[in-house]
């Protein structure tokens, strides 16, 4: 019975997280700064380094050395999780800066884009649930008990980026 109540107990609040998570990713600025400019900013090599930054190479390494301790390994996850949390944040509202673009570039379009709105909702669904596994997973490194790989919310991104540069024209203007 009691172990029925901790289960039941566990489920209800990695629902209430997941529900937090989900409004707290949907609710990046709506700002929309569509320049040429802009657009070509857009890069996948900003996160580059993000795609290291929780490798165990560092962890085996800081293990390896004299006086090493518990604490130290504590620490150097908590800061980890701390610069890749940053990291997320910023690709979570370039990947909803770039679908509101395509949002809006599907709304003005002279012909119906159907087959890009079926993709798009595709690539948001791929990417929120992308996004929710990786904070669960971020929850576990922090106490050694899993490893977070990244790439494929970064290969996403990465597609819709690619579709916003070749449905944009090359004559939009530039911010001043």
């Amino acid at each position: 019975m009691i172990l029925l109540t901790l289960i039941a107990t566990a489920a209800l609040a990695l629902i209430a997280a997941a529900v937090i998570l989900v409004r707290k990713l949907s609710g990046v600025d709506q700002s929309l700064p569509v320049t040429a400019e802009w657009i070509s900013d857009l890069s996948t090599e900003q996160y580059r380094p993000m795609m290291r930054l929780l490798d165990s190479t560092d962890i085996q390494f800081l293990r390896d050395q004299p006086g090493y301790t518990r604490a130290m390994e504590a620490q150097l996850r908590r800061q980890r999780v701390q610069v890749f949390r940053g990291y997320l944040r910023s690709l979570n509202a370039d990947f909803r800066r770039v679908s509101m673009a395509l949002k809006i570039l599907m709304t003005h379009s002279e012909k119906d884009r159907g087959d890009l709105a079926s993709v798009l909702m595709h690539q948001e669904l791929l990417f929120l649930t992308g996004m929710i596994s990786i904070h669960c997973r971020l929850a576990l490194y922090r106490w050694g008990l899993c490893t977070v790989d990244v790439t494929g919310l970064v290969r996403i991104f990465d597609q819709m980026r690619n579709e916003l540069c070749s449905l944009v024209p090359s004559t939009l203007p530039t911010a001043a």
